[in-house]
Formats: C-alpha cells, structure tokens, sequence
C-alpha cells in the first residue's frame, strides 16, 4: 500500500514525499486506515523501527483543529531522545501547515522555554512523564480537553519506573478521548493500563513480538570476563568499516568503556544520562552524521535513536530480560540491508544465551576471537584498499618530482614496506604475541559453581515475591526504581525463583536498597527485602543432592567389584 492511496491530507502526502516515503510499513498499513475512520482506542504491538511514529503522528495531524491553539493530543514517552525524535518527526509531517505548532517537553532543558511556548499554544505535546507532571502541577499544561493521548514505548516506561507517573498524567485527561498505546511486549503492567483506561480497544501485533530481524545474524563470542574489553577490541579491529552501537548495563560502564576505546584510538563515544542535552545532541549528530564509528549506550539512551545503516550491534553486557536483547538487534539490519548483532559472552550466561536462542527462534553462532594475525591480515588489506580507492588530488603532482628525488634509492619493494609500516606499525606492535582470549563451552557445569554467589563488589539481596506472585525480571527493576526513586542504580544478576527472587546491586547501595524497600508494596504482597544468605532448605537440598551422588558412586563401585568377581570366578572354573 501506498502514502498515496491513504485518505491522509494532501499537505500530509507532500511533507511524506519530501522524506522520500512511498510505501507504508505493516504497522502503518494497519494502523492509519483505523485511526483515520474511527474514534475507538487502539494497542499496537510491533519492535522498534517499524515506523510507529508515522503510524500514530500522521492520523493525529490530520484530525488537528487548526484553528484551535489549545493543546489536542499528547505524547508520552520514555527518554529525552526519544521525545526530541519524535518532534522531529511530527514537525516534519506537518511542516505544510503553518498553525500546526508541536513542542517537546523534557527534563534537562530550560523549563521557562518550555512554558513559553506552551502560553504561545501547542497543539501537540511529546513530553517525558516527569516534566509533564511537573508542567501540570504549575497549571501551565492543561489536558482536560485533549481528544488524543499516546503511550510511546509504554513497556519501557514501565520498566523504567513510570508507573505511578502515569497513573497521574491519565487521571488528568477527559474521559471522552482516543487513548494509542504502542508497545513492544504487552507485560502485566501495560495490560493493566489498557484495561484501567482504555474502552474496548482494538489491537494490532505485526508478527511475532519476540522473534529477531530475519536479516540480522546473530553471533557470541565466548570469554573470560577480565577479558571482555580485550574481545571488544578485537572484533572492532576485525570489521574496520563498523558503525554500531555497544550496549552497556550502566552509566558508569558505559562512560568507562567509551573512555578506554577513546585512549586507544577508537573513533568512539558515550550517550548516557550524566551528560547535558548539549552534549548529548553534539555526540548523536556526529554518529547520526558517521563522524563516531562506535556509540557506547544504556538501552535507556539509546532510545529514540533511529539509525537504518548500523552494520553492527554489540551486547558488552546482556539485559536482564532477554526481550530488550531483541530490540538492541532490531536496531540493525534496517531498510533490507543486514546486520550483525554480537554478544561478548563468559560462563554464566549459558542459560539466558539458550533462552534467546528459543525466543528469537534462531541458533546463536558461536564465533572464536580472533588472533593477532588475522585482524593484521584484514586491516592490512583494508589499508590497501583506502589507498587504492583514494582519488589523486592534482596538486601533488607540482611536488612529484621532488618525492622522487627522496626515493631514488630504494627499490619498490622497499617502498611498500616503508608505506605499510608507517601506517600500520601499531597493529602490529600491539598483536604482536596477543594470547588466545576464547575458552572452552562448559557453561553449565561452571555458572552452577557460581551460582548464589554475588559478583566481587557487589551484594545479593533477597527478596519475598517470585513467579507466583507473576513477578518478572522487569517488573522487579521497576520495583527498585520506582521506591528508591533513583533509575541509575545497577542491578547485576536476578534470579527470579517460584516465591522468592535474588538480585545484585553494588555494595554502596545496600543502605537505600533495605530503607525503601522494606515496607513497599506489590500488586497486594507486603515486601520484604533482606541481603541474601543461602536459604537452610535450599542447603538441605543441596546436601542431599551430594548425599545420594556419593551412594550412586558407591554402588557403582560395588557393582562393579561383584562384576569383577563374577568374571574371575568363571576364568577359574575354565
């Protein structure tokens, strides 16, 4: 289906022509026909970079009241870049129609700008929730009248700890209005939103949710985690041409791995909540623009970041829940070009590395890290091809003769040797012995000598909500941002068990994990959180496992004495 052929305004139609648009993506062809005919409320379920933006901004221009300056519909979503790619887009669809006026609102940015503008009259708002709340609570933003509300991203919001933040901003709309929800994956808490506030909805899924991009391969490299870094290194100096995004769990991590590719000559560069909006749109015009080859990025950064032309995706560290590892991959192999998504992998994720095989319904190639003389083999040759490709500039002709002079006396051999080293020197000093980074695949055998062990640093905390009481990995997450009303704390290894579940935080944040968490509440269960010591029963079980291994072992012994016995006896008796 074509733009042309929607019953979309033609003003509409030129601004998609300008982008260069013809064709509507599955969740546009869905989706926009629907809200063009009709008033009811609708849940679209498909993964980021599907065009979700166009599917709900286009309908929304086009049933604006120029007229009225008052503000009509809203947008809420998740993260700062993601409210400024919105705007953007949406100024761009309605660039024909001059008393169509959007206006982003956002934490760190100048408050008194955006108050400005909203007196000046916004027919549409994209806002993050804790500046719209902030914006509603000075009487600045009113939404009583609003005819549209739209959740962007609503999972991750949620995640993110928005719950509360969106029960507030709800309540303050009419009840007379069209409700969008856009998601990903529909969780516990978004299926509660849309029963709580929406009438009847219609709901459209493109595909299947939690598969992976058909054109994306999906690769893990098996290391030690001291040598985690060292692996990353390694498989940006065997792809020379990369340009990708590497996600990390933390701000802290993602501000030190970027750090250290930068100190070793790395065109690379961090996105992460500490830096200003100056700093953050300096550091994504430049990727956006391929002067950064490499991103370093939280999954809360890096939303809002639309990027069709990465080769390469890499997961430094894995998510917690494996259906964000499915959208970090989704952020490659975009338009029909194809992409790579890599996981740097040690012995403990064996089993969340079988759980993505089975969600993404795909077989994880495992990959060795390659040595010192590959990587100087593949960067040589690139090297050669840049020189090759490179276009003569005519001016370095008025100095041939003297490059000449100074070459005279070598032969040509001498001269590639020369112009190799002076380039590729470092390579080579630096591969130079490089040791073996891969180990042996025995995950399981190693993560069960780990496991109930909290990572060096870090304090394992025990908490009184498992999967009977439907707790997910995200919802927990959530849970801890949402009381300590801190979203950058990080949270290691979760293990969510029937009644109960583990989970890890740096030592320094025991204090504010045990104070706020100790009488909140969940879904109607009292919580309780204590730092874990290895439960009696579960010490019980374990002494029995070993218990009854020793009494097998024993009786194979047994049994194969009597064999032994047998078998001489007949040799006698012969």
């Amino acid at each position: 289906m074509l733009f042309a052929d929607t019953e979309l305004n033609e003003k509409i139609k030129k601004a998609i022509l300008d982008l260069g648009f013809t064709d509507l993506t599955p969740v546009q062809k869905e989706a926009i026909p629907f809200l063009l005919n009709n008033e009811e409320d609708l849940i679209a379920l498909a993964q980021t970079g599907t065009g979700k933006t166009a599917a709900f901004g286009l309908p929304i221009i086009n049933k604006i009241d120029t007229n009225n300056k008052k503000t009509q519909a809203i947008v809420l979503c998740p993260t700062r870049e993601l409210c400024l790619q919105i705007t953007k887009d949406i100024e761009s669809y309605s660039k024909y129609f001059k008393t169509i006026n959007t206006t982003a609102v956002y934490g760190g940015a100048n408050i008194s700008t955006q108050i400005n503008s909203l007196r000046k009259g916004s027919q549409i708002i994209i806002g993050t929730p804790g500046r719209v709340i902030d914006l509603i609570k000075r009487k600045v933003l009113k939404l009583k009248s609003i005819g549209f509300i739209i959740l962007d991203e609503a999972d991750e919001m949620l995640n993110m700890g928005f719950k509360e933040d969106l029960d507030f901003i709800l309540a303050e709309t009419p009840a007379q209005k069209q409700t969008l929800l856009f998601s990903a994956t529909m969780p516990r808490e978004v299926m509660r939103i849309s029963k709580n506030y929406m009438i009847r909805p219609k709901t459209i899924e493109i595909a299947s949710r939690n598969e992976g991009a058909k054109n994306v391969e999906h690769h893990y490299y098996l290391v030690n985690a001291r040598d985690k870094y060292k692996a990353l290194r390694r498989i940006c100096d065997l792809n020379p041409n990369i340009y990708g995004i590497i996600f990390c769990r933390t701000r802290r991590e993602t501000a030190s791995i970027a750090d250290k590719l930068m100190q070793d000559g790395y065109n690379a560069d961090a996105i992460h909540g500490e830096l200003s909006q100056a700093q953050r749109d300096h550091v994504m015009a430049r990727f956006r623009n391929k002067k950064l080859q490499l991103l370093v990025a939280t999954d809360v950064a890096a939303r809002g970041i639309d990027i069709n032309e990465l080769t390469h995706v890499i997961n430094y560290n894995l998510p917690d829940d494996n259906e964000i590892y499915v959208h970090r991959s989704g952020r490659t192999g975009r338009a029909g070009n194809k992409g790579i998504s890599v996981i740097i992998a040690h012995n403990r994720d064996g089993r969340k590395l079988q759980a993505i095989e089975k969600m993404i319904k795909r077989s994880l190639v495992l990959k060795k890290v390659p040595n010192g003389d590959e990587i100087c083999h593949i960067q040589l040759m690139n090297l050669i091809e840049k020189v090759v490709s490179t276009e003569i500039n005519p001016q370095i002709n008025q100095y041939y003769d003297s490059i000449e002079k100074k070459l005279t006396h070598l032969k040509k051999d001498e001269i590639i040797k020369h112009f190799v080293s002076t380039e590729f020197n470092r390579f080579l000093s630096f591969y130079e012995d490089a040791a073996d980074l891969n180990i042996k695949k025995k995950l399981n055998k190693n993560e069960s000598k780990t496991k109930g062990r909290a990572e060096k640093g870090y304090t394992r905390f025990f908490i009184n909500i498992g999967k009977n009481q439907t707790l997910q990995t995200h919802n927990l997450i959530g849970l801890i941002n949402e009381k300590t009303k801190n979203r950058d704390i990080p949270i290691g290894k979760i293990d969510i068990m029937r009644n109960f579940s583990f989970f890890e935080t740096p030592q320094e944040f025991e204090s504010i994990i045990l104070s706020n968490l100790k009488q909140a509440n969940w879904n109607g269960n009292k919580v309780n959180v204590e730092i874990s010591k290895e439960p009696k029963n579960i010490r019980k079980e374990r002494k029995s496992d070993n218990f009854q291994n020793k009494r097998k072992k024993s009786k194979n012994k047994k049994s194969s004495f009597k064999d032994r016995l047998k078998a001489s006896r007949k040799k006698y008796k012969r």
